[in-house]
């Protein structure tokens, strides 16, 4: 019954689904010291790959005919949008806060917007060219950690610019969504799923090559059991069903709650410092985004419908 109830609620799913996203900043930042970021991704992959054989064997052998005409575009989806952007993810959180991570991806709606312009010309109105521009202020305003120094010398946390690397690249994977087969969303998941693992497979090689690889403690093996059933699965679970009752475009709207929802948890959970400009970039960002949505030229989809 609760389920039922859950699964006809899209506010409640997509909600659900921010909250969780939002978690996985904190998980990253708890995993420094537990767990090394390929092992985590790696792991992460194979407990995914495990599920989707449970739950997903019946998409994936009837739209296997299309997945197997697509298979390398899906290769390449799964190993750019889940791999190298959860990598990185992983690998800034040994650098910056949860706080910083959350608010940087934040920005990835406004990199969709400027991919979709490049990769297919889609329209930009000068709205939202305000929108992009508001945003990357408050992008430029976390990387500097509210110092205008550091942007006259240059000097920004690793961690921070490793971020906007990763969010760069799923706004690649999100713009790579436009050209999906016509198959389900479980089936093209599961499909994205498996080359997300073949591809963890050489950067776990190279951590235990650099003598980096730490086995997961069991804090560790908790962040992975975390990463595994939320951000991977239920999360990608929730925001399918909640696209199929609200469409992409109401859906994404709850996207921006990502850096809410991070940002508090960093604030309750890791004791993180809520600082001044955390505040002026938080609102930058998502008033950007707001500008850019309103700007959104009527005859345009949106990126990544």
């Amino acid at each position: 019954m609760f389920l039922a109830r859950l699964f006809a609620n899209p506010y409640l799913l997509l909600t659900l689904t921010t909250l969780i996203w939002g978690g996985n900043a904190i998980a990253s930042r708890l995993a420094v010291g537990e767990v090394t970021p390929a092992v985590l991704v790696s792991f992460r992959w194979i407990g995914v790959v495990i599920l989707v054989v449970l739950f997903a064997r019946g998409p994936v052998v009837r739209d296997w005919p299309e997945l197997r005409r697509h298979l390398p575009y899906l290769l390449i989806m799964g190993t750019v949008g889940f791999t190298a952007f959860n990598t990185l993810f992983y690998v800034a959180a040994h650098s910056t806060e949860a706080l910083n991570i959350g608010i940087l991806q934040g920005s990835i709606p406004i990199y969709v917007l400027l991919g979709a312009f490049v990769a297919y010309r889609s329209p930009v109105s000068g709205l939202q060219m305000i929108g992009v521009a508001v945003t990357i202020l408050g992008v430029i305003l976390v990387a500097a950690r509210g110092d205008p120094s550091r942007l006259v010398e240059l000097r920004f946390n690793l961690g921070d610019l490793l971020m906007l690397i990763a969010c760069a690249l799923y706004a690649a994977y999100t713009v790579g969504l436009r050209r999906r087969p016509e198959v389900s969303g479980l089936a093209m998941f599961a499909a994205m799923s498996i080359g997300a693992l073949v591809a963890s497979v050489p950067l776990l090689a190279v951590e235990v090559a650099r003598g980096a690889f730490l086995w997961p403690t069991p804090e560790g093996w908790a962040i992975i059991a975390f990463v595994v059933a939320g951000p991977s699965f239920l999360s990608q679970i929730f925001f399918m069903r909640g696209v199929e009752l609200v469409g992409p475009g109401r859906a994404g709207v709850f996207v921006n709650l990502v850096p809410v929802f991070a940002s508090g948890l960093s604030v309750l959970i890791l004791g993180e410092h809520f600082a001044v400009y955390h505040g002026l970039a938080l609102g930058l960002v998502l008033g950007g985004i707001a500008l850019s949505e309103r700007g959104k030229p009527k005859s345009a989809p949106a990126a990544g419908d």
